[in-house]
């Protein structure tokens, strides 16, 4: 193995010289630590399944916290390690540093998610390579052999991607998910508006998404115009639906697990979100999106030509009409691949 970059990657004094004793196929155990919620772990199945292909030796462990299990992808890896998190609050401090040291050496550990567990993982763990993406260069010395770079600006599955690049690893483009289950079949074509998220403030202003739907019904009649709604109070689809009881290919679906709602998702023509947990599984079962958004919307905007995203204007959360051009432009493209 070797390092295949010159400039622009931290590595500590002595990595060149371990990687120069190491092969790819000498590589028999390593950890992902990704220590995230449903949205973010979703997007951690790319980077698993090209670790897999770059190492065909090695046995995979993935590394999650406990109060974020959901959508761990346990089809992908050999061993789940699970450390405490906010749920196990009365756990001893002996009982959580236990949990922490049953990772176990590795002979490479990919840290991606640089949170305060996760630096503790990395800390209590012996790996020949430690490899990591923090955004200060402290964390980078004192965790880590190799360290690349992280910024909000880029798409975050391609920053994940470069501890695997800085390998000479090549990755594919777009990315692959192999996100497992079925579409839904339906009598017609749908599009799906997620009108929920995980606080109230995050929601895009229930008269914006009635409008959006009553043009689009108008613009693509052919197709259902479904609201998925969310668990909360405020993710209902009453007060969208209310203008909207003229309109005849509008209504609302519910999905209550998981895989129920991988099936909703993979079977739309498109996926309207303001919430990247939604618009995340949306993204790994390969439906087009477009996610509307209030902040950080590089980090979660993937460049494939399917997704496309809704900036803020300067008073507020974006218009209308500017979703719906995204709507438009995306599905332009992919409508016209299908037929």
């Amino acid at each position: 193995m070797k390092l295949w970059f010159n400039k622009g990657i931290w590595k500590r004094k002595n990595t060149d010289e371990k990687i120069r004793e190491l092969s790819l196929s000498d590589i028999k155990k390593i950890a992902i630590l990704r220590h995230a919620a449903l949205g973010d772990m979703v997007l951690t199945r790319s980077f698993i399944l090209e670790a897999r292909k770059a190492f065909p030796n090695a046995v995979i462990t993935l590394s999650v916290v406990s109060n974020y299990t959901r959508g761990t992808p346990e089809d992908l890896v050999d061993r789940v390690h699970i450390v405490y998190g906010s749920d196990k609050k009365d756990a001893s401090i002996r009982e959580r540093y236990k949990r922490f040291k049953e990772l176990g050496d590795q002979d490479i550990i990919f840290d991606l998610a640089t949170t305060s567990r996760s630096t503790l993982t990395c800390l209590l763990n012996r790996a020949t390579l430690k490899i990591g993406f923090p955004y200060r260069k402290l964390q980078a010395r004192l965790l880590f052999d190799i360290a690349t770079p992280r910024s909000d600006l880029n798409f975050e599955g391609c920053d994940m991607m470069n501890m695997l690049n800085a390998l000479g690893i090549k990755t594919a483009y777009p990315h692959q998910y192999d996100m497992p289950g079925e579409a839904l079949k339906r009598e017609k074509p749908y599009i799906i508006y997620f009108i929920g998220a995980s606080t109230p403030d995050k929601v895009w202003p229930a008269d914006r998404f009635s409008q959006l739907i009553e043009v689009m019904s108008k613009d693509y009649p052919d197709h259902d115009h479904l609201v998925l709604e969310g668990i909360q109070a405020w993710e209902t689809a009453d007060k969208i639906l209310a203008p909207l009881q003229k309109t005849g290919n509008a209504g609302v679906i519910n999905a209550y697990t998981i895989d129920e709602t991988v099936s909703v998702l993979k079977g739309a023509d498109l996926v309207i979100s303001n919430d990247t947990g939604i618009r995340h599984l949306a993204i790994v079962s390969e439906t087009p999106t477009v996610g509307i958004f209030f902040q950080d919307p590089f980090r979660y905007w993937p460049r494939f030509e399917i997704h496309d995203v809704a900036m803020p204007d300067e008073n507020g959360p974006a218009s209308a009409e500017e979703v719906h051009n995204c709507c438009k432009n995306i599905l332009a493209k992919t409508l016209k691949q299908a037929v």
